[in-house]
């Protein structure tokens, strides 16, 4: 193990609107996924909902926002936020 810094697998990225901030330091982002269905090549969207920290409770709910992968923060929030593409108008 010499050399910590570099990463084997890259972390997940993925970009969803806030749907819910009423925890402290955690928002609710849903990101919905466009996957082509494999037998009818129809194309189906899929949503996840991801916990996310929010260290300076900074996102209201209808942000367009860009989130991490990170390592377990709490029993259900494994998602960090990395920058607020666009307000909520």
């Amino acid at each position: 193990m010499a050399d910590q810094t570099a990463r084997t697998n890259a972390r997940k990225v993925r970009e969803g609107l806030v749907v819910s901030n009423k925890m402290d330091k955690t928002a609710t982002v849903e990101s919905i996924d466009r996957v082509r269905h494999r037998r009818y090549a129809k194309t189906v969207q899929r949503s996840a909902r991801l916990l996310v920290h929010d260290e300076n409770n900074e996102l209201g709910i209808g942000d367009r926002v860009r989130v991490q992968e990170t390592r377990p923060l709490s029993k259900n929030k494994r998602w960090r936020l990395i920058e607020i593409l666009e307000r909520a108008k």
